[in-house]
């Protein structure tokens, strides 16, 4: 049995009940991805999803393979403009190898240009190169053993899939130096 309220009029009533029945049968027998898919029809027709944050431009995608599972947690961190520590200093590394790698390979072209010159280098110009290249050399020591530092920080504070291998300071020094021998005087 049905309850009625015969406060109300009969004519609100049977409208009520009715409209009722109907809410009832339009989702009855349908499967729960249909009744999903015409309810957010429906909220795009009234206008609910204008105006959201970002609307109109792409997904940022950004892959962080470094971090693990801690991704979606530095992904709020850095959504809201907090960057973890170690994050910062593993992208303080790659910049500054980056840096110490464009030096050493400006001090090569640099040995290029004077050997393909016309004129073979005077020797105050071989003096100059190869001051030049022990002090590229010690400034590359004392550049990789800082990231050394840096990469040994990071390896201590951070978990097993985020740890970076240390450089090879003395093989890289000395594949700089076979790379970029100085001029015999």
């Amino acid at each position: 049995m049905e309850f009625i309220d015969w406060r109300r009029s009969p004519e609100k009533i049977k409208i009520t009940s009715e409209e009722e029945k109907a809410k009832e049968n339009k989702y009855h027998g349908r499967a729960f991805r249909t009744y999903v898919d015409e309810r957010i029809r429906e909220a795009e027709a009234r206008g609910d999803f204008e105006n959201l944050a970002g609307a109109g431009k792409p997904l940022s995608l950004e892959d962080d393979h470094e971090a693990g599972e801690k991704a979606l947690g530095y992904h709020l961190l850095k959504s809201n403009g907090y960057i973890p520590f170690e994050i910062e200093l593993l992208k303080e590394v790659r910049v500054e190898r980056a840096r110490v790698d464009a030096k050493l390979k400006q001090v090569l072209h640099q040995r290029k240009a004077l050997l393909n010159r016309r004129v073979p280098p005077f020797a105050s110009e071989k003096r100059a190169f190869n001051a030049s290249v022990k002090k590229a050399a010690q400034e590359y020591e004392k550049a990789l053993r800082d990231l050394n530092r840096k990469i040994l920080t990071v390896n201590l504070s951070t978990p097993l899939t985020m740890h970076q291998p240390l450089l090879q300071v003395e093989k890289l020094l000395q594949e700089f130096q076979e790379a970029c021998p100085p001029f015999p005087l």
